[in-house]
């Protein structure tokens, strides 16, 4: 009998194996340290300008790192300095110089009386915070946000869901570094991740064809890629929603719906950009007969918090958390990135209805693929995910630069969670759980 023919990977794939990972992981530190020097010397924001000084030393030693590294496994291979575990320990250094040191850096100065050391979302988040406890609710009404000055209303609007109230509550108890709500933001989206790498590690279910089985790659899109670091470090209210959806769809992949139903409804508490994820596992869910634990979560959990600021105060929740999202605020939202939908919605003649009926069509596209051809596997699910936002966030009329970092880790986590096809698999979760365990 003749050996089987090895199979010859493509594209990124091949690309992310090139060199044990490390030339991708070059690839990845160089750039990025392009993108925080260019945001240095460009950027019209002060706390972007501060994150790119910092980030960009930090980068730059990564990418210092990662050329020895590389250098190392060209005469040695198999040495442990060039291998999984060595990167692994350069993406932790990568995460604390680029993430860690630059939010706390900001943190202490804005505690001590600078106030261009914060995105104005930090603000809002512990303003959030100080409400929920006075009054029993996040948002000011309609009538409340008039009142104000201005240059004040739009930091009167809080466009979150409920939840997110809660990183601000520390801030509302005592005004330290330590309360700072980016602190909190870090602190609950480490922690969820090193739940979701931890559980995809030892279930054993990544790609033995990739280094590190996708985790890594995961992790460091949810961490030091530029939109995500430049995120956490000066803002960072997307990261814990992003940190629960990629531990919803790692549950999903250990066959437990219901979990998945619980993570991906915690993050549909925090903010409306997880709803769209909550309906691809629910219909993920119900492809495997599981449906119904999934929704349980996904819509319970949300339901819950919604319900008692619907009590106290119904118009302001929905002047915040629809009308000023919609365009139909007081104050125009400041999310105007140039992608395709905002310059149609601006430059074109009844360009903003041409945008939002580009986006409903798309949407209505994604549903009927979702209807004819569900996913039915959570790697299938977070590629859905990643190719559906990364098209909605380009064609919608107001939108963010930094809400790439949703597409971009979906698209990144999603070799993680694909199942080996080798029966004979040491750690599968198919011999831990069955499928709708």
């Amino acid at each position: 009998m003749t050996a089987a023919a090895p199979i010859r990977r493509r594209g990124w794939p091949a690309f992310d194996k090139a060199a044990g990972g490390l030339a991708a992981d070059l690839t990845l530190y160089a750039a990025s340290a392009g993108f925080a020097a260019v945001t240095t010397l460009t950027s019209a924001l002060d706390p972007h300008r501060a994150w790119g000084g910092v980030a960009t030393a930090g980068y730059l030693a990564a990418t210092v790192a990662v050329t020895a590294q590389l250098l190392i496994w060209r005469r040695r291979p198999g040495s442990p300095l060039a291998g999984l575990p060595t990167r692994w320990a350069v993406t932790g250094l990568a995460a604390a110089a680029t993430v860690l040191l630059p939010m706390i850096w900001q943190s202490v100065e804005r505690a001590g009386g600078r106030v261009d050391r914060a995105q104005e979302e930090v603000i809002v988040v512990e303003e959030s915070g100080r409400r929920l406890i006075e009054t029993g609710s996040p948002y000011l009404s309609h009538d409340a946000i008039a009142a104000l000055p201005p240059s004040e209303q739009l930091l009167g609007y809080t466009p979150y869901q409920p939840g997110m109230a809660l990183f601000g509550l520390p801030r509302a108890a005592v005004d330290t570094a330590l309360t700072d709500a980016r602190v909190w933001f870090a602190l609950a989206t480490a922690a969820t991740l090193v739940l979701a790498a931890r559980t995809l590690w030892r279930a054993g279910t990544f790609d033995p064809y990739q280094p590190g089985g996708g985790i890594l790659r995961g992790v460091q899109a949810a961490t030091v890629l530029p939109v995500s670091a430049l995120t956490l470090a000066t803002g960072g209210d997307d990261l814990p929603v992003l940190a629960l959806c990629l531990l919803a769809l790692t549950l999903a992949a250990g066959g437990r719906p219901g979990r998945a139903g619980v993570a991906v409804g915690l993050a549909a508490a925090l903010k409306l950009f997880a709803w769209p994820v909550a309906v691809v596992l629910v219909v993920w869910g119900a492809a495997r007969r599981s449906g119904r634990r999934v929704l349980a979560g996904a819509l319970g959990l949300p339901a819950v918090v919604l319900l008692p600021i619907l009590l106290v105060d119904r118009d302001a929740l929905i002047e915040n958390v629809l009308r000023f999202p919609l365009g139909q605020g007081l104050v125009a939202s400041p999310a105007q990135s140039p992608f395709p939908g905002h310059l149609i919605a601006t430059a074109l003649p009844a360009g903003r209805l041409l945008a939002v009926g580009l986006l409903l069509a798309v949407g209505l596209a994604i549903a009927v693929r979702l209807a004819h051809r569900p996913p039915r596997t959570a790697a299938a699910a977070s590629l859905v995910c990643g190719y559906g936002l990364l098209v909605a966030l380009l064609l919608m009329p107001t939108s963010r630069f930094g809400y790439l970092l949703y597409p971009l880790a979906f698209l990144a986590w999603a070799p993680a969670l694909a199942r080996p096809e080798s029966a004979n698999h040491p750690r599968s979760w198919r011999t831990r759980r069955t499928p709708e365990g």
